[in-house]
């Protein structure tokens, strides 16, 4: 039996051949100088549409990704055909890091991370007043989704020709969250889509909210040249909604003005992400009592050592903003539909 050293250099050795035609593992990465970045515009059983310079790219994402997924809002870089021809396909080889998350579980219980939109910079939480009854634990939960991704809410109100909003704005008054009031005749035939324009400008805004609210008519509204589906009828018996968006979908506003990103209907918004010390970032009023607070306190009405009572008590903020806290804080604990 012939041996060689461990540099042999004879022309006869033997080269086991690979079986399998491909090429063989290596930890070296391709850096893909030239790829080009684009934006995650929808994602559809594992292809993504991009857009990139101005054309509709369909991509794939790339194996050396590994679990990584890329989701709608995702900056990337693609790789391959970015002609944006029919039956072409590029590849995606980098996604970017992401400046802010709206994420969601399926449940409070849940451990595992949805992320619904990335890089979005406003939060649009449609509701309804009437038909379906609106939920405040729902608004709630997304409020704190919405703080913690670092998204700047918006309460949007459908169906004011149905039942007016006074008592539903004096509960999210004291938050300080901006609102817009509007009617389907209002969105057909008047200026609320402008109105509703106006507060998206310049912005990526995610829209969220529960079935049959009316979230895709107004998407409809503000962006007629893409018109999804109109929104099913509300069940009789259950009194929600039925799905009609299917996925979510980056559409551009009219004149470059901004992004609407429209989300499938939700019936749950579990918080199991959510760490319930990060909601008070969203009340630099209150923030600077809790220095004074014990550490790990909950801020809790129910915790006599939270310092948050004194020091709204000494005037430094409104006590209907502590309330408003607390209430979000226990949003983190409740189940929905509580």
């Amino acid at each position: 039996m012939r041996r060689y050293g461990k540099n042999p250099d004879e022309d006869d050795i033997r080269v086991r051949p690979n079986r399998k035609g491909n090429r063989p593992r290596t930890h070296i990465r391709p850096k893909h100088e030239d790829a080009e970045d684009g934006m995650v515009l929808t994602v559809d059983r594992g292809r993504l549409t991009c857009l990139v310079d101005g054309r509709t790219v369909v991509a794939m994402k790339a194996r050396e990704l590994g679990r990584k997924a890329a989701v709608v809002g995702d900056t990337v870089s693609i790789v391959g055909d970015l002609s944006g021809e029919k039956d072409t396909l590029a590849r995606i080889v980098r996604i970017a890091p992401r400046r802010t998350v709206l994420r969601r579980t399926a449940d409070d219980d849940d451990p595992y991370e949805r992320v619904v939109v990335a890089n979005a910079d406003q939060l649009a939480i449609v509701t309804a007043l009437a038909d379906p009854e609106p939920r405040p634990r729902m608004i709630d939960r997304c409020l704190v989704a919405a703080y913690d991704g670092g998204l700047t809410p918006l309460l949007v109100l459908t169906k004011s020709d149905l039942a007016p909003p006074d008592a539903l704005l004096e509960a999210y008054t004291p938050l300080g969250v901006p609102y817009i009031v509007t009617s389907r005749d209002e969105l057909e035939n008047g200026d609320a889509a402008e109105r509703v324009r106006a507060l998206l400008e310049g912005k990526v805004t995610a829209f969220v909210g529960h079935s049959g609210v009316g979230k895709t008519t107004l998407v409809n509204a503000l962006v007629p040249e893409d018109r999804r589906r109109t929104t099913g009828n509300v069940n009789a018996v259950t009194g929600r909604g039925r799905h009609t968006t299917t996925s979510a979908l980056a559409l551009p506003l009219p004149g470059d003005r901004g992004w609407v990103v429209d989300t499938p209907g939700v019936r749950s918004f579990g918080l199991h992400h959510v760490d319930p010390s990060r909601v008070i970032h969203a009340f630099p009023d209150l923030e600077p009592g809790t220095e004074e607070c014990p550490r790990g306190c909950t801020h809790d009405e129910n915790q006599p050592e939270c310092a948050l009572d004194a020091w709204v008590a000494e005037g430094h903020a409104d006590p209907a903003r502590l309330d408003s806290l607390r209430r979000l804080l226990a949003t983190r604990e409740r189940r929905e539909g509580d």
